[in-house]
């Protein structure tokens, strides 16, 4: 806020508490604004902009993603749009290793026994609470990690995993992207790895020991991941989704892991949350761990990302250049 408060020719009207703002509140206090700077959570939508009235320059809002907000409605008004890329990539990043760790190795089910005083009563036996190991090892001396999507964040979660021994990366990026054999190759080689990449959905699902679903959201690639998919995976397999929760068919994958297809998933985000109660078919899966959409939680990504999406409502204001802007003509033109 302080780089807000600073501007002493603006007015500044901010949400004041430490929730989900109302989307009453919203929609009043939106009205005459200039500028607006928002959250995930917000809906951005005709009726926010009918409210906000013509003098809206610039929505600017605090994510990556862009799926709140009505990119045609605001388009078609000349509103800029301004979001918080590359600030959240190693937070996302930590996040999909440590679900990655906590779904092969049964941490979400060890954590609910301890929790529910049933550690007294536990009877060890050498096999129980076992999952796949991540590194390699003697028993074990290649490991293959599959990213669905495969730009900032996946590549960085790539270079963490590199520490466990992973002998292999495979990837199925956008299909309008080029495939690069030469940059792969230089990502093996720094890295340590044997190989990196490109291949269809048939191989990423059939050779990934832990894939990671890292791509955008939106129509195109809503539930990539379904039964057919689910269904050539490994066993073993880890599937860690820190994108969107529209990428994973969450019955399917509720399926999968009731019917040992696979062997465990960690989400960080689900479909349709965060109404996910206790009755969620997920919720019931033991080797399903669910966090509630917290990769980007650090003190230091958080700070980052507001702090972004001030200087972006600013330069938008101000009518300029914004440190990073959606250009939303070119995306809608993606759609067609």
């Amino acid at each position: 806020m302080g780089l807000l408060r600073s501007r002493e020719d603006l007015e500044i009207v901010a949400w004041p508490e430490d929730r989900k703002c109302e989307r009453s509140w919203l929609l009043d206090k939106v009205a005459g604004a200039t500028g607006a700077i928002v959250m995930l959570s917000d809906k951005i939508d005709e009726e926010f902009f009918e409210s906000a009235g013509p003098s809206l320059k610039v929505v600017s809002t605090t994510s990556v993603g862009f799926e709140h907000v009505d990119l045609r409605a605001l388009h078609r008004r000349k509103i800029r749009l301004g979001y918080t890329p590359d600030v959240l990539t190693d937070a996302v990043a930590d996040a999909s290793v440590m679900l990655a760790l906590m779904a092969g190795r049964n941490a979400g089910a060890g954590v609910t026994l301890v929790k529910e005083g049933k550690w007294p009563d536990f009877n060890f036996a050498p096999f129980f609470f076992t999952g796949p190991q991540l590194s390699t090892s003697a028993l074990a001396q290649t490991r293959t990690v599959g990213f669905l999507g495969f730009g900032r964040i996946a590549q960085v979660t790539l270079a963490r995993l590199a520490a466990f021994n992973i002998t292999h990366c495979i990837y199925s990026s956008n299909p309008t992207s080029a495939r690069d054999p030469a940059l792969d190759a230089a990502l093996a080689a720094r890295h340590g790895l044997q190989s990196v990449r490109g291949v269809e959905l048939d191989e990423l699902a059939r050779e990934s020991d832990v894939l990671f679903v890292l791509a955008p959201g939106g129509e195109k690639t809503r539930h990539v991941i379904n039964a057919e998919f689910l269904r050539k995976m490994k066993k073993h397999a880890v599937l860690v989704n820190t994108a969107r929760g529209t990428l994973v068919d969450s019955d399917a994958l509720a399926q999968a892991l009731r019917e040992e297809w696979i062997w465990a998933a960690g989400l960080d985000v689900v479909e349709n949350e965060p109404h996910v109660d206790a009755d969620h078919p997920l919720v019931k899966e033991p080797r399903c761990v669910i966090v509630p959409h917290i990769g980007s939680a650090t003190f230091e990504t958080r700070l980052g990302m507001v702090s972004l999406a001030a200087q972006n409502a600013l330069a938008g204001i101000d009518g300029e250049a914004m440190p990073a802007e959606l250009d939303v003509g070119a995306r809608l033109a993606t759609r067609l």
